[in-house]
């Protein structure tokens, strides 16, 4: 129907099942974009990783070179989301430098980034534009919200506040992007 897939691979890497699972969509479907930790995105990718639960400990090499051999390997965007998010495509390279650490205090912004990516790929066809807005309007939401909020709790409400609010004089003004 053209309407892009986008996967987030939660927690693949730290079992069997949910790696398998992922490949098997990755294999079986044709995805656009996926969206990531760097542990998640390795190994996917085969590589080495640790991850616990939904948490990355650690991968064998940096981010932006695991993105692109996982891009080329599956023919899609791969997004891998941290202190600075990295989107290519294995040619095109952006990295985004939007956001704020508190985002990672929250349970669910990786899944929430990923609706954010979702739904810039149905208006923007092109998978690395489309992704590399979102998360720049997501962390600059995250950002905005830091400065109001006072712990985890009222981050959490704020950063949905944020990212409903954003205008587009907002986001010119606060983007960061290397590309």
């Amino acid at each position: 129907m053209g309407i892009p897939i986008v996967l987030d691979p939660v927690e693949a890497g730290a079992t069997q099942l949910r790696t398998r699972s992922a490949h098997r969509l990755l294999n079986e479907l044709s995805v656009a974009i996926v969206r990531g930790n760097v542990a998640e995105i390795t190994a996917l990718a085969g590589l080495d990783a640790r991850i616990r639960g939904v948490e990355s400990i650690d991968s064998t090499g940096d981010a932006a070179a695991v993105a692109s051999e996982f891009a080329k390997q599956f023919g899609c965007a791969a997004a891998v989301t941290g202190p600075v998010d990295v989107v290519t495509d294995g040619m095109r390279l952006m990295r985004v430098a939007n956001g704020h650490p508190m985002m990672a205090t929250v349970t669910g912004t990786g899944c929430m980034a990923t609706s954010v990516v979702a739904a810039c790929a149905d208006v923007e066809r092109d998978s690395i534009t489309a992704t590399t807005a979102a998360l720049v309007a997501y962390g600059l939401a995250g950002q905005i919200a830091a400065q109001r909020a006072q712990g985890p709790g009222t981050f959490q409400i704020y950063l949905y506040d944020a990212l409903a609010g954003l205008t587009d004089d907002v986001l010119r003004a606060g983007v960061r992007i290397e590309g």
